[in-house]
């Protein structure tokens, strides 16, 4: 395993230093931050891994405040939350921009559309598959498979996460990353990331 530093940490400074409506809300995480140290242990990282942690930590704070419960922003009201939100998944999206890693970006961006996607229509138990797999293409590079599961899900089509799961296992194993593809699905609480059935 890769040591990067505690993005969580990193972001919880940053947001309180900001001295914006936000920081007065901010708080120390003790949750793992397995899902930026699963995208920040690729190749693609290398050259940069604790900036591509801290990337994805953001974007998944700003996923939290708008479906979940958030690690480093605690008791913003609902409308405050949402901006937050919105706020995180700009910063992410920024500072990927700012590294120069255009397909990072877009990964990114498509995991922010798919995942509201999937909310809207009532498929929230496909998204950690989502997040899985997008923390592995920053990692380790986006193959055609990846990319064809990705789009079957955009357009409701059986089977798609199943083959995007599947994607994600070869991706992680070929790259040497299966035990950080175990710990962040056991972060995000999805079990059964080293299964394809």
């Amino acid at each position: 395993m890769i040591s990067v530093a505690n993005p969580l940490a990193a972001l919880a400074g940053q947001l309180r230093a900001d001295g914006s409506e936000i920081s007065d809300f901010v708080v120390e995480s003790s949750s793992p931050p397995a899902l930026g140290e699963l995208a920040a242990a690729g190749p693609r990282a290398a050259a940069d891994r604790d900036a591509y942690a801290l990337v994805f930590e953001s974007v998944r704070e700003g996923y939290l405040l708008h479906y979940g419960r958030p690690r480093v922003v605690a008791g913003a009201d609902a409308d405050l939350a949402l901006l937050a939100g919105d706020y995180l998944y700009a910063l992410g999206l920024e500072r990927l921009a700012g590294l120069g890693d255009l397909g990072a970006v877009r990964e990114l961006s498509d995991l922010i559309s798919l995942s509201a996607q999937l909310h809207a229509e009532d498929r929230e138990a496909e998204v950690p598959a989502l997040w899985l797999a997008c923390a592995a293409a920053v990692a380790c590079g986006a193959g055609a498979e990846h990319e064809a599961a990705k789009a079957g899900m955009r357009a409701g089509e059986a089977g798609a996460e199943t083959a995007l799961r599947a994607a994600t296992i070869v991706a992680a194993g070929t790259n040497g990353l299966s035990s950080e593809l175990d710990r962040a699905a056991d972060a995000i609480h999805f079990r059964d990331a080293s299964e394809t059935g």
